[in-house]
Order: structure tokens, then sequence, then C-alpha cells
């Protein structure tokens, strides 16, 4: 172990790029239905606070179809992205 590494060569961690690209992938797939969560529920919570007419229902619905069309074309993206093979320790095929 030299001056410059801050870790014991045993403790470092590297991960293949594929490998990375895929974590990052697969934490988006898990955030999704919460970044879901923030667009269904956060107009919700603002027409709450202020006053409110019923004039604009129409303009929500829109909104809100234009938000589930979007989560749907995200988790479809990632999907896609996700659908090859988890690489293994022996290559794409998992050994």
């Amino acid at each position: 172990m030299s001056a410059t590494d801050p870790l014991p060569p045993k403790r470092r961690r590297f991960l293949e790029r594929r490998t990375y690209r895929r974590n990052r992938l697969e934490d988006a797939a898990r955030l999704v239905p919460v970044f879901g969560a923030f667009l269904f529920f956060g107009p919700v919570l603002i027409l709450a606070t202020g006053p409110h007419d019923g004039a604009g229902t129409a303009v929500w619905l829109v909104y809100y179809l234009a938000a589930w069309l979007g989560l749907v074309l995200v988790a479809a993206g990632l999907a896609r992205s996700l659908r090859a093979p988890r690489p293994g320790p022996d290559g794409p095929e998992g050994g």
C-alpha cells in the first residue's frame, strides 16, 4: 500500500462500466414510482392549500394524463434498457 492509495488493495472496489451503468439504471427504475407520487400528489397538495373554483379541472386532467403517459414511457425505456442479461463473473452470459 502506497501513500497515495486511500484504501488497502482488498478494500478497493472497481465496477466495470457496463455493470455500473446497469446498477444506475436499476436505481432509476426503483425511483420511478417515487417520482410518480410527487407528480400525482404535488398538484393535489397545491390545490388543497389555495383557492379552487373548479374552472381548471380540464387543465388538471390533461396534466394527469401527460404525467401518466410520461411515467409509462420512462418505465418502458428503463425496462427495455434492463432487458439485457446481467453480466456475471465470467462474462455477459454469467458462466
